[in-house]
């Protein structure tokens, strides 16, 4: 289909190296089956994880990590653009000349600013606030069409639609305004000890979160002691978001429908409920966990994967980025 093959898509991960089930159901597997579809540019975003306390030796790991994780999963870099952020300066002068079109009050209003400002102790560093201006950079350097991420980033990306409207009316037509595209099933897998917040990294503990490399009795042990209810049906519904939680990760793991979950367990007991969905993650995650470690020992070859795909996103980011310097009246004029 020509139409499809005009779609571009963006996506970025933050390089912390502890990639969990949450990241694989919600982006993950998405980036994988839209490289057969799309024109897609994978971006490993080291330059976001500078915005909270980090390690410079444990970031460079963490990038290693992520990557091999990413070309595990079945990430192509022979289908796709896969990239590190850093690699790529045009991000960073994007995100500066951005900043001319964005209000003040509007990067304030972010949740995630909020959330994350809240959290840091001794600095709340001026990266968490620009933050969403270099996503909406990231995105917007490549004129992607869709951004698929998770129903949390709906806020980053209004805000990446409004900044790209507000140059296009001062400047000309310069931007693509790209769409949220959030996957279905799958997109919001919650925390197995505290299934009202999303599966996450920085919050929670380690009890309540499924990471793609840890061992099988790890996995099984975790999703045995996740929390349901004091019910017995294993539904979806009110007071029951542990349950329809497994139920989500099942689905997404086995390849069926949420209905055809709940009709499989009619009668069932969350125990047998609960030793399914670690039997099916653990099969699914399989192949990932195989093929990591031998991709993950030959560092050479992932800066070699890595530094090919700089040069491809480079090429079409500093086209974008000489029409807005051109449309914007800095540097050295055109002809």
């Amino acid at each position: 289909d020509p139409a499809m093959e005009a779609v571009d898509v963006l996506s970025g991960v933050q390089p912390t190296g502890q990639a969990h089930i949450g990241n694989y159901l919600g982006a993950f597997k998405t980036w994988v089956e839209l490289q057969d579809s799309r024109r897609c540019f994978y971006c490993i975003v080291d330059l976001h994880a500078i915005t909270v306390p980090w390690d410079p030796a444990e970031l460079r790991e963490n990038l290693y990590d992520t990557t091999a994780i990413l070309l595990a999963a079945g990430v192509d870099p022979e289908r796709c653009i896969l990239f590190r952020q850093s690699d790529i300066p045009e991000h960073t002068e994007l995100c500066w000349l951005l900043s001319g079109v964005c209000a003040h009050g509007d990067l304030n209003r972010m949740t995630q600013f909020k959330e994350k400002s809240a959290q840091q102790k001794d600095l709340v560093s001026a990266g968490i606030f620009i933050y969403p201006l270099l996503q909406a950079a990231d995105v917007l350097a490549y004129q992607a069409d869709e951004v698929p991420v998770g129903e949390d980033q709906r806020q980053h990306i209004e805000l990446m639609r409004e900044v790209a409207r507000r140059f296009n009316e001062r400047f000309g037509e310069t931007f693509t305004i790209p769409e949220h595209r959030i996957p279905e099933i799958g997109a919001r897998v919650m925390d197995l000890q505290e299934p009202g917040r999303k599966m996450s990294t920085s919050v929670g503990f380690d009890s309540g979160r499924v990471y793609l490399l840890e061992t099988e009795k790890e996995t099984r042990k975790k999703l045995g002691s996740a929390v349901t209810d004091s019910g017995r049906e294993v539904k979806r519904g009110e007071g029951k978001e542990g349950v329809a939680n497994l139920i989500g990760i099942y689905a997404v793991a086995t390849g069926k429908t949420e209905d055809e979950v709940e009709a499989e367990f009619e009668g069932a007991g969350y125990g047998d409920f609960k030793k399914a969905v670690a039997d099916a993650v653990v099969e699914f995650l399989a192949p990932v966990r195989e093929a990591y470690p031998a991709i993950r020992e030959d560092e050479g070859e992932i800066e070699r994967i890595l530094a090919d795909g700089a040069a491809k996103a480079r090429e079409i980011a500093s086209v974008t980025l000489a029409d807005v310097r051109e449309a914007m009246g800095v540097g050295v004029p055109r002809g």
